[in-house]
């Protein structure tokens, strides 16, 4: 038996993403966009570090995301280094690759200067350093929005068709955490996990007849191989072997488990197109569906099966 313990928080595909495939216009441009001032436009001091000037973070998760560096004047000889930020938490950062703005000088400042966020995670930010001079400047994360009468609608049918994904491929797409439960132990020396994409595991624990759970160690107990996107397993050391004694009677082997890829950029392309396209059924075609008059049968889209048929993991648990 499994049971979901923690859903994912992202989708293989964003809202914008599937309304650019539907080719869904919301509204003017001013409906679609908004700004948020990330460092604020002024006169910014001296500082030799992107510690002083800290922007505010905005969340993207699901949004196309422009980062805009509006340069004014620069002092005598000074110099403006501006980078975007990343994060999943909005509490670790990190550099995102390839964020950094070109050098500010006074050779080419009373500019505007843009860069499209096409990173994964959650929250961005802009960082600033000021070298020489006190310079003028500030910077602006801008979002499309798009926002449509139909986004609870949307975001619906995009679940559903992750989930009808992960049934059909029997995988796990972005970070879940399930629990399989096991009402003996394998004669094997190995426990295969369900889903792929296995991260790890957080715990494997065992009730005895009266109840008592234990919680074994890993390393010392059980080794994980998590095997890439095939299915992973619970190894047994050399030397080791399971648990002996009698068990309880209902659900005694509980094995926690993150799976799934990390981020949604990881997921291959080929579920990615099956998604959208699932997805523009289920957007068109919001009733019962029959494609065979005569059978009053519904056939599923052949390209949708296709391109799902290379990963499908045929192990049964």
């Amino acid at each position: 038996m499994k049971t979901l313990y923690t859903a994912p928080t992202i989708e293989p595909i964003s809202l914008s993403e599937l309304k650019l495939h539907l080719r869904i216009d919301s509204g003017s441009f001013a409906d679609n966009v908004d700004e948020t001032q990330s460092i604020a436009p002024g006169a910014h001091a001296i500082a030799n570090n992107y510690t002083t000037h800290v922007g505010t973070a905005v969340d993207v998760l699901d949004y196309t995301a422009l980062v805009s560096l509006q340069a004014g004047a620069n002092g005598a000889t000074g110099t403006v280094d501006v980078k975007i930020q990343e994060s999943d938490d909005n509490a670790t950062w990190t550099d995102w690759t390839g964020g950094a703005f070109t050098q500010v000088t006074t050779a080419n400042d009373n500019a505007t200067y843009e860069k499209a966020y096409t990173g994964t995670k959650q929250y961005i930010r802009t960082v600033a350093r000021v070298l020489l001079a006190a310079c003028e400047f500030g910077t602006t994360i801008i979002r499309l929005t798009g926002q449509t009468t139909e986004d609870d609608l949307l975001n619906g049918i995009i679940y559903a068709a992750r989930e009808h994904v992960e049934n059909v491929t029997r995988r796990a797409l972005l970070t879940q955490t399930w629990d399989y439960y096991l009402d003996e132990w394998p004669d094997e020396d190995y426990i295969r996990i369900p889903f792929g994409n296995l991260q790890s595991v957080t715990s494997v624990s065992y009730k005895d007849e009266d109840g008592t759970e234990t919680t074994l160690t890993a390393t010392t107990d059980y080794l994980v191989e998590t095997n890439g996107d095939q299915c992973g397993r619970i190894v047994l050391p050399y030397g080791v072997s399971w648990p002996s004694g009698t068990l309880y009677p209902s659900n005694p082997i509980k094995i926690r488990f993150i799976a799934g890829w990390t981020t949604a950029a990881l997921v291959p392309y080929p579920i990615k197109a099956a998604t959208k396209m699932i997805c523009a059924d289920l957007y068109e075609n919001r009733e019962r569906q029959i494609v065979n008059l005569s059978t009053q049968t519904y056939q599923e889209n052949k390209t949708v099966s296709a391109l799902l048929a290379n990963y499908r993991l045929w192990e049964e648990f």
